[in-house]
């Protein structure tokens, strides 16, 4: 495949076998799969088995016309690209064409480059869809979203050295952490640093999607393959061609499709749900989980061999509490960072604030400090009532050791106590999936 072409695969429909061997010569070198059919119909039964990204059809063609055809198949759900060429043509037949769904429209006789530079156009109209896709899906999640990795202590240093080393190779990735310790950050910092940075970075939290509905987020669905599904759709393997698919909190993933996940890294391939279709895909996999995979493999929630799979690089990140010498500077990133969005001052903390700040032990992590940023850069002081009062912290160390889970219960049940009970608000002002947050409640026996 010539460098800089789309990893596509091209449908040529045309009864004039002259035409049909011109486009396979033409656009077989430069893409990944040329398919050829004569007729409508024939068409039709290659894409019952075969995924086409891409449609160059004549209009005229024995049976079904090229232009009813494409009605036919927009109507059915088919979201790719689709050339219509014809040799007779008016100004009405191409309104027609544009109005049906076609994504260009070329008179023949043409040339090399007018159907290089037709194909060149989809392309970048469907990369275009696909990056507004995938904006709108991450927005909410990235809207601080930062490649860069802060604080100068041995761990940081250390774990920038590896995302250096691995960025550029092409390997599953997976990293490992507790909740909050930058694992999407580190994700980012991967592809941006890889040489798939120009292609998308899409991701997907396992854990916020119902276990019946993550099979169609992840591959896609057919018209028809289920309840609600009015039009077929493709899914954030389609999406992420070219660049990154983050997985996070992969061990959410039901063990069922635990194995389809397993298929489709081992074959490059991917089956929508309801369709007979295989679809192949060029996606890196960086996987991230704040569980233990090892222990979750021992106790069967967990398949062995995805493990294996996805564990052919393992990053571990360090929790805030073993590198709080980088609390200042993570302090001052944040500040930089959220303040010009926030319309607000600079914070300017005390060095008794900063003190209480690096004595915390952070159950949430570095989410949980930027958390706090952004609740001080909004009220204009340091809010430390969400974690709770310097003296009190004092008091019960004097009194007795305090063990971190004794630590982050109280931190937790304060949160809660702050908004009510309200389990959904206190798991984002902790920085933890509400799941997580869940967990917690049931071990301590809480509401």
């Amino acid at each position: 495949m010539a460098e800089g072409w789309p990893y596509w695969s091209i449908l040529v429909v045309d009864d004039e076998p002259g035409m049909r061997n011109f486009l396979v010569k033409t656009l077989g070198p430069r893409c990944q799969t040329v398919h050829e059919a004569g007729s409508a119909e024939d068409g039709a039964a290659l894409l019952r088995d075969h995924h086409v990204d891409l449609i160059i059809l004549d209009i005229a063609l024995p049976g079904m016309n090229g232009l009813a055809w494409l009605k036919d198949l927009r109507e059915h759900g088919y979201t790719g690209q689709v050339i219509l060429i014809t040799a007779f043509a008016d100004l009405d037949t191409a309104i027609e064409a544009l109005r049906a769904g076609a994504s260009d429209f070329i008179l023949k006789p043409f040339r090399v480059p007018q159907i290089l530079n037709a194909v060149r156009r989809c392309y970048e109209s469907a990369r275009l869809a696909r990056e507004n896709f995938v904006l709108r899906h991450t927005l909410a999640r990235s809207q601080f979203a930062d490649n860069g990795l802060v604080g100068r202590s041995a761990q940081i240093a250390e774990l920038s050295a590896s995302v250096r080393r691995v960025a550029p190779v092409n390997s599953t990735v997976l990293l490992q952490g507790e909740s909050g310790t930058g694992k999407e950050l580190v994700a980012r910092a991967l592809h941006a640093l890889s040489p798939r940075a120009q292609g998308p970075f899409v991701p997907v939290n396992c854990a916020s999607v119902s276990p019946e509905q993550m099979e169609s987020e992840l591959f896609g669905h057919a018209k028809g393959a289920f309840a609600g599904a009015t039009r077929a759709r493709d899914g954030l393997f389609y999406y992420a061609q070219g660049g990154t698919l983050f997985l996070d909190e992969v061990a959410e993933l039901p063990l069922a499709l635990q194995a389809t996940l397993l298929r489709a890294l081992e074959d490059l391939q991917i089956r929508p749900v309801g369709s007979q279709q295989l679809v192949p895909v060029n996606v890196r996999i960086i996987a991230a989980t704040n569980r233990d995979l090892q222990q979750e493999v021992a106790e069967g929630r967990f398949r062995k061999d995805l493990y294996y799979r996805l564990q052919v690089v393992e990053l571990t990140l360090p929790p805030l509490r073993e590198h709080k010498e980088d609390i200042p500077d993570l302090v001052q990133h944040f500040t930089s960072q959220l303040a010009p969005v926030l319309g607000a001052l600079p914070l300017q903390l005390t060095a008794a604030e900063m003190d209480y700040l690096t004595q915390y032990d952070w159950p949430g992590n570095v989410r949980e400090l930027r958390n706090l940023i952004e609740r001080s850069l909004i009220l204009g002081t340091l809010n430390v009532s969400a974690l709770y009062a310097m003296d009190k912290k004092r008091r019960a160390a004097s009194a007795q050791p305090t063990d971190l889970h004794t630590l982050e219960k109280q931190h937790i049940l304060a949160v809660l106590d702050s908004v009510q009970g309200d389990k959904t608000q206190a798991a984002q002002l902790l920085g933890i999936s509400r799941r997580t947050l869940e967990r917690r409640c049931a071990e301590w026996a809480l509401p």
